[in-house]
């Protein structure tokens, strides 16, 4: 059975909370993602509740702010011992009141999506997540050719990640080249056409961001960051881009889970999602 919870308070997390967070993940039967949380933490605003037991956390929410016109929410999550008791309401509705006028954005698992509509968010989307081992089987298809990204590539890859997601996450993608093992570029006459990142998570390695002009563009970048490490991938396709679905799960990825893209306070995502494949992270939007 739960365990009462008092109505203890919720604070701001910092940095050395960062193993109580991974240690509420694997609580919920979540990976660790020591890794993830770090750039959680340091790049969003985390918000906890402290389990009365001393030990560890109860409850945990971090949002990533864009500026004024868009915030993300991610992690949300209630320890086994104090779930189903209103706690995690409790922590979404303290987030949209520190939010104000901000809307907001979230990735919902099935379990989650009821109280999210509570709430009063609404799904726009989804995004399938796919994982397994790259295994490049037949042909080529794709000839368009891809580099590792460089310091001097950064402005570039700043534009045009604000272009296309429709915001300013500079503070996000700044930090890629520290977060990421990988990160490619593909470019044509001189100008980027796309980009996207590799990110250690556990045994596998993410891809995230994936920005790309058309499908063969984000073909192109998968494989080259495939060619670049032993792990499996794993990576959140909108399911808008059902070619590149098709592609990767002939290359070996297999379906994991589906998300539901869900807005508060905003119709629709800003933006080209016709030019965004994968996010960084479900967490960050």
């Amino acid at each position: 059975m739960p365990t009462p919870l008092p109505e203890l308070p919720i604070r701001r997390l910092t940095m050395g909370d960062l193993v109580s967070c991974a240690d509420l993940s694997e609580n919920r039967g979540w990976p660790r993602e020591e890794h993830k949380w770090g750039l959680l933490l340091a790049a969003g605003t985390g918000y906890g509740i402290d389990d009365p037991s001393g030990k560890g956390l109860a409850s945990v929410c971090v949002i990533t702010s864009y500026g004024p016109r868009l915030a993300a929410i991610g992690m949300v999550l209630v320890a086994e011992a104090h779930a189903r008791q209103g706690i995690g309401r409790r922590m979404m509705r303290h987030v949209l009141e520190q939010a104000g006028d901000t809307p907001l954005t979230l990735h919902a698992t099935p379990a989650g999506r009821p109280l999210y509509e509570e709430l009063g968010f609404t799904a726009v989307g989804s995004a399938e997540m796919v994982m397994g081992p790259f295994r490049n089987h037949g042909p080529a298809t794709t000839t368009v050719a891809t580099r590792p990204a460089t310091a001097e590539d950064l402005p570039a890859i700043v534009h045009l990640d604000n272009e296309v997601f429709g915001l300013d996450r500079t503070h996000m993608i700044t930090r890629l080249p520290a977060f990421a093992d990988q990160i490619r570029v593909a470019e044509e006459k001189g100008a980027l056409t796309g980009y996207a990142a590799a990110w250690p998570n556990m045994d596998t390695h993410v891809i995230g961001p994936l920005i790309a002009r058309d499908t063969e563009t984000a073909q192109a970048l998968i494989a080259s960051l495939a060619a670049g490490t032993d792990r499996p991938l794993r990576t959140d396709i909108d399911v808008r881009h059902q070619s590149l679905l098709t592609w990767v799960k002939a290359q070996g990825l297999e379906t994991v889970a589906f998300n539901t893209v869900m807005t508060y306070a905003i119709d629709d995502l800003p933006g080209d999602w016709a030019r965004r494949f994968a996010p960084l992270s479900v967490a960050l939007g």
